[in-house]
């Protein structure tokens, strides 16, 4: 069975730094329609408000218009109506312009949160290979959105449709109303039609965001092998780091055999554990020089036996400095009169005493 194939295998879900890494580049999940919905719900919500003022404007504006018909119509008399109109639109549909802006602004916000990111305004020659233009066009996604498209335009239409049918009867009244009450019955019955379209299309956001939230998911998935080089990135490599805590090591037990010669005495317990102390009339207490156990233990016994150190067999003491004292510290108090018995026996031997 070949390992390395299912190794490559995308089946892990994305890292965060993935994620980060992904967002950074503008990667994250959106869905289109779920602007559409805010954008209409924001719009509606306004019109709903604005309405009988921008009815109001447009009647005053018709009735201003019929004036024109008494003025002999010259290019000075056109761009005033024409200037008027451009004016009137402006306030009438300005607010709903400076809506609409805020409700992407803020459907944009609400999916993505704040980003900032110039990645996908990078050049990339990629996206001009023809055979991953094609590939692009035919793939998956792209099916989907076209799926997506055309079941919400029959969805809409159908909905708009059947809704306008029905007021029909109310629209072919319309002539015989004044103006007014003629404008103020188109917008109600687009208003309502506004409001069925939404209920449409929330179901449709709704369904496609769980969809980008898959698509999303899935494009970040990893192979065992991209969360094992992440995790070496991050982490660092273990065969280094133990390469390294191995040179450490060495460089550490090197320094402490060159400690070894000045060393005083010597004590063992006595095959596994090897304790260097030192001491002289300048240090007011013992210290320990070199410490270890097993093969560096049997180490610092070697270098003391070549240069003549005294090594003193004593199991508890032994234990105890190896576990209560490190390298280049002073014994502690309660050990004082055990090593001094000891350094009494050492400095018999050389004949100190």
């Amino acid at each position: 069975m070949n390992l390395q194939f299912f190794a490559g295998e995308k089946t892990e879900k994305a890292t965060p730094r993935r994620k980060r890494e992904a967002r950074r580049k503008g990667q994250v999940v959106k869905s289109n329609e779920v602007i559409t919905v805010l954008l209409l719900t924001f719009i509606l919500l306004v019109l709903k408000l604005w309405l009988p003022y921008i009815l109001r404007g447009f009647g005053s504006f018709f009735a201003h218009v019929l004036t024109y018909t008494k003025i002999e119509l010259t290019m000075y008399t056109a761009m005033v109506l024409l200037l008027e109109m451009v004016v009137i639109t402006a306030k009438m549909v300005g607010p709903i312009l400076f809506v609409a802006m805020v409700a992407g602004y803020t459907a944009n916000v609400l999916q993505i949160g704040f980003l900032v990111t110039a990645e996908p305004l990078k050049m990339d020659f990629s996206r001009l290979n023809p055979v991953k233009g094609f590939q692009r066009i035919f793939s998956k996604r792209a099916l989907a959105e076209l799926i997506k498209t055309i079941l919400k335009t029959c969805l809409v239409g159908f909905v708009a449709f059947y809704f306008l049918f029905k007021q029909l009867p109310r629209l072919s009244l319309l002539m015989d109303f004044p103006i007014d009450i003629s404008l103020y019955t188109i917008g109600d019955i687009t208003f309502t039609t506004g409001w069925r379209i939404l209920a449409v299309l929330v179901f449709i956001a709704i369904a496609d965001y769980i969809y980008q939230v898959y698509e999303y998911e899935k494009s970040l998935k990893m192979s065992k092998q991209e969360i094992k080089d992440e995790f070496k990135t991050e982490e660092g490599d273990p065969y280094l780091k133990a390469e390294l805590k191995a040179r450490q090591r060495q460089l550490v037990s090197r320094r402490m055999m060159q400690e070894v010669p000045e060393a005083t005495v010597v004590i063992t317990n006595p095959t596994h554990l090897a304790i260097a102390l030192k001491y002289t009339e300048e240090l007011e207490v013992p210290i320990v020089v070199a410490k270890g156990k097993k093969f560096i233990a049997q180490k610092i016994k070697e270098v003391a036996l070549e240069h003549e150190i005294v090594i003193v067999e004593d199991k508890k003491l032994a234990r105890l400095l190896y576990r209560e004292v490190e390298i280049g510290m002073p014994i502690p108090v309660e050990l004082y009169k055990a090593i001094a018995e000891v350094l009494a026996y050492v400095y018999k031997l050389k004949g100190s005493f």
